[in-house]
């Protein structure tokens, strides 16, 4: 009995060694059991996500090397870092359906605002604002936002025209330097203009102008030669030659790139640049240049945006707002007196004493014009009353489309 006892012990006890083994430690690719992990209350808060970034897009024509794309390209960054946004920005947009689809991909990439820099972009950002409503669109210098009916689709611009005049001004005042020297006949003075295209943005813009300069110089003549192109170095530079060649005794432009300074500087002959101080390169020629401050707009659209509000359809900056600028003035090639005149000229169009279009400063076919509702594509808004040409004030693309009296358009 005591034996059959003794072997069922030593029987369980093999089997109790065979439960044990079945319960050995974890193969060496097996981590030993980690202690039981703290109740759901327990564990650490999860980081807050941080808010997605407000992105901002700018589709440009061309690239930095131009002065047009540069100047919209440096207010936007400046107006995104000013407002905390993230700024994206999109050169070389052609003025085709390329810049519906680089419109679609910004809003896509979730851009809650986007400005596209050239008028012939406008009409692929109308599209791209109908097709995307959740996003607002500006298409900077166009004009048709206000007949458009798409609530958020916008054009904005700016009273460049002033600036222009003033820049005439401080060319006037050149030429009466160079005229009191006897380098200039003061019974035969004419200046030129390198303009990009026969629109109404161009024809004002050289209109002021040449205001501003005869403002000084009254009996000033001037030529202008359209390039055809809103860039083209080549183009520009071989028109201010001609322009030269013709006898004109400073130059101004409304194209894009440094050809028509680069003319001036080799043959000696003033200029006045637009967009941007030319001084570095054309220390001997350059004198002032006007140019749009894009940043108010582009901080008022974006602040207006990220506060859930919508703004302005068709927005014109102006002197008030900070918008028209002036260069700094070459001093060395600038005439004395210079920086005083601008002064006392921009306080007078500040006043509202001084109207850059008054009617009594110029003609049309020898007539001073009291009524004008011509204007290409704007037919029907009459445009003169009170005794001035009123510009940008019922639409902020410039309709100024008038050759006036003392000024002919000439061909390469």
């Amino acid at each position: 009995m005591k034996k059959i006892l003794a072997l069922i012990l030593a029987l369980a006890m093999v089997f109790a060694l065979a439960a044990c083994g079945q319960a050995a430690a974890p193969a060496a690719n097996e981590a030993p059991a980690a202690e039981a992990a703290p109740a759901a209350e327990e564990a650490a808060p999860a980081a807050e996500e941080a808010a997605p970034a407000f992105k901002a897009g700018l589709l440009t024509l061309h690239d930095e090397n131009s002065g047009y794309d540069a100047n919209f390209i440096t207010a936007f960054k400046a107006a995104c870092e000013a407002v905390g946004a993230e700024a994206v920005v999109v050169s070389g947009v052609l003025e085709d359906q390329s810049a519906y689809d680089k419109a679609a991909e910004l809003a896509d990439a979730g851009c809650s605002v986007i400005f596209a820099d050239s008028y012939g972009h406008q009409s692929y950002i109308l599209q791209a604002a109908q097709d995307f409503p959740e996003v607002q669109f500006t298409s900077c210098t166009g004009d048709v936002a206000l007949s458009s009916g798409v609530a958020n689709f916008h054009n904005a611009f700016a009273n460049i025209f002033q600036g222009r005049y003033l820049a005439g001004v401080a060319a006037g005042l050149k030429i009466q330097e160079m005229i009191d020297a006897g380098t200039v006949d003061a019974e035969n003075v004419k200046v030129g203009y390198v303009g990009a295209m026969p629109y109404a943005e161009v024809i004002s813009g050289y209109t002021s102008w040449f205001l501003g300069v005869r403002s000084i110089i009254e009996n000033v003549t001037m030529d202008v030669i359209y390039t055809g192109s809103w860039y083209d170095e080549t183009l520009e530079k071989e028109s201010a030659e001609a322009l030269i060649r013709g006898g004109a005794v400073l130059v101004s432009q409304h194209a894009d790139s440094m050809g028509a300074p680069t003319a001036c500087e080799t043959a000696g002959v003033p200029n006045v640049s637009y967009n941007g101080s030319t001084q570095e390169a054309c220390p001997n020629t350059y004198i002032i240049s006007s140019r749009i401050d894009w940043q108010p707009y582009f901080e008022y659209a974006m602040k207006a945006v990220m506060a859930g509000e919508n703004y302005d359809t068709d927005w014109c900056g102006t002197l008030e707002t900070g918008s028209v600028k002036l260069t700094e003035l070459n001093e060395n090639v600038a005439a004395a007196g210079t920086a005083e005149k601008l002064a006392e000229v921009e306080a007078a169009l500040l006043d509202g004493s001084l109207k850059v279009f008054d009617t009594a400063k110029w003609t049309l076919n020898g007539e001073h014009l009291t009524t004008y509702d011509k204007v290409a594509f704007y037919e029907g808004n009459e445009c003169i009353w009170d005794g001035y040409f009123h510009e940008s004030e019922t639409r902020s693309a410039p309709y100024f489309d008038i050759i006036i009296d003392g000024i002919t358009i000439k061909t390469l």
